[in-house]
């Protein structure tokens, strides 16, 4: 297939809006025309190997032949039709197996066709269960939520209003945004002992305390991804689960980054073996072929919807919720994770990034972490990652840091020679640049 040739960069008009870029002062963007494997294609002919996974979403890679034939075969088949009073086979089928994959109890099953939106479903569907749920009389002024420091849950406006108010990116909208409540971001680290974590557990039971408007605790758990890649500890959501339950509150965990792997379980509250009220998922859900997410939810959510009023009815519907080409590619997705022991690629991509970042050091990082198919250098100043992306791009390897942190979140199939040159690259900036 063949397209209409561009203009160069500085000659052409910014038809297309780049997402958090400066426009004005954006070098000129790479330009891909495929991919195969944890590999991008460029117009010129030159491959990128991607180490951030297109955004944590492309975890099979570019052009998977089974994921691509999943799509052609339903693409002739049906591509669309509304789930308002209909339904299809795919959809039915992801409903099914998503249930049966996801921790017990989280039996019911609501698409919608992103990450975002399917938050924003997680946290009305909280709301609307505590003005009808049936079993406490102290939960009908519920409206709030109860979010975490270094929160990132996505950039509707609902979302953003539960993303760090202080250094997350959507302080410009501080005034335009409902307030909800924050607890300070987990202090201890994945492999802590319990007895630092009480800390921690205690700043978040006194907010839970103070305020009785909040209807749901949203979480991403152990790993806080877009607010800096803070890993913290299983014994955090433990704790919080019985919070929750003390408190009334709604548990919502947000495993769109953090589910189908990405922190060696999967789904990474199956670390503390705790189950969510509900649950959020996209991102790896399709293998990152098509945009789609679920929101799933524990049976005593599901039923506080029941009733012979219409108005107890979730009143909630995306025009593609539940497209077929989605939930057949996410089905395939399945397959392949399961049939390929994708679990024990992530052990095995973990250990090279242990062996190849353990003993690391430069003065400018201020701590390097590693989790599942995680890894990241936290430098102490952002001025220090400069030409980090330059530096990596001439060694073939795509990576785009923000803030202060430089991470991977490979592919899962990506070789280990081929996570040793991403590690590399990583460590190579600070040996070769500062």
């Amino acid at each position: 297939m063949s397209y209409p040739q561009t203009a160069s960069h500085a000659d052409q008009p910014q038809a297309l809006w780049h997402p958090y870029t400066q426009m004005h002062a954006m070098p000129a963007p790479v330009e891909v025309v495929g991919g195969v494997g944890p590999r991008m294609t460029l117009s010129d002919g030159e491959t990128l190997l991607d180490a951030t996974c297109s955004w944590w979403c492309m975890i099979h890679g570019y052009g998977h032949p089974r994921l691509v034939s999943a799509i052609q075969q339903q693409a002739a088949q049906l591509c669309h039709v509304m789930l308002g009073g209909i339904r299809h086979q795919p959809a039915v089928a992801l409903a099914e197996a998503l249930v049966r994959i996801t921790p017990e109890g989280l039996n019911h099953v609501f698409f919608s066709d992103s990450g975002s939106v399917g938050m924003e479903v997680a946290m009305k569907m909280a709301v609307q269960y505590q003005q009808q749920r049936q079993d406490r009389d102290d939960t009908r002024g519920r409206t709030r939520m109860l979010s975490l420091m270094k929160a990132y849950h996505g950039d509707t406006a609902g979302c953003m209003a539960v993303c760090d108010p202080e250094e997350g990116m959507h302080s410009l909208f501080a005034d335009f945004l409902p307030r909800h409540h924050f607890a300070p971001a987990p202090t201890a680290g994945f492999t802590a002992p319990y007895e630092e974590v009480l800390g921690d557990i205690a700043a978040l039971r006194r907010e839970l305390e103070t305020h009785d408007d909040i209807a749901a605790l949203l979480m991403e758990p152990l790993l806080q991804a877009a607010g800096g890649l803070n890993m913290y500890s299983p014994h955090y959501l433990k704790a919080a689960r019985d919070l929750c339950d003390e408190f009334g509150v709604v548990l919502i965990f947000d495993e769109v980054a953090t589910g189908f792997g990405r922190t060696g379980k999967l789904f990474a509250c199956e670390h503390a073996d705790v189950t969510p009220d509900i649950m959020v998922l996209s991102k790896g859900l399709t293998g990152g072929y098509l945009g789609h997410a679920a929101t799933l939810a524990q049976s005593h959510i599901f039923h506080a919807f029941d009733g012979k009023d219409a108005n107890t009815a979730f009143m909630h519907g995306p025009t593609f919720m539940g497209n077929p080409l989605a939930c057949r590619v996410a089905l395939e997705s399945l397959k392949v994770f399961e049939e390929d022991d994708y679990l024990g690629k992530i052990a095995s991509l973990n250990q090279v990034l242990r062996e190849e970042l353990a003993d690391f050091s430069h003065p400018a990082i201020g701590d390097i972490r590693v989790l599942g198919a995680t890894a990241v250098i936290e430098v102490h100043d952002a001025a220090s990652l400069e030409g980090a992306q330059a530096h990596a791009r001439q060694q073939g390897v795509w990576l785009r840091p923000f803030g202060r942190w430089l991470y991977t979140m490979p592919a899962y199939i990506t070789s280990h020679d081929d996570l040793r040159k991403i590690t590399h690259a990583m460590k190579s900036h600070f040996t070769d640049n500062l």
